[in-house]
């Protein structure tokens, strides 16, 4: 049995927390991040090979084209 859904392999972490990033693996259970580091356990049912990119965990892209957002402008 499979203890991760989807495990990202060997990706350069870089956690938004200022810290440097790190190589590990990034496990997911359906769509919630189970574990970042080392993952031993068997490979999750889907395998992605991140081969050094760089993977963002939690991260949400709040990207608009609308400026007023960026700014806090109100209209």
């Amino acid at each position: 049995m499979n203890e991760f859904d989807v495990v990202v392999r060997d990706g350069i972490v870089v956690d938004g927390s200022g810290s440097q990033p790190y190589r590990a693996d990034v496990g997911l259970r359906g769509s919630r991040i189970a574990r970042i580091g080392r993952i031993k356990s068997p490979e999750g049912k889907r395998l992605i090979d991140a081969g050094g990119a760089i993977v963002a965990p939690g991260f949400i892209d709040l990207h608009t084209h609308y400026d007023a957002h960026s700014f806090g402008t109100r209209i």
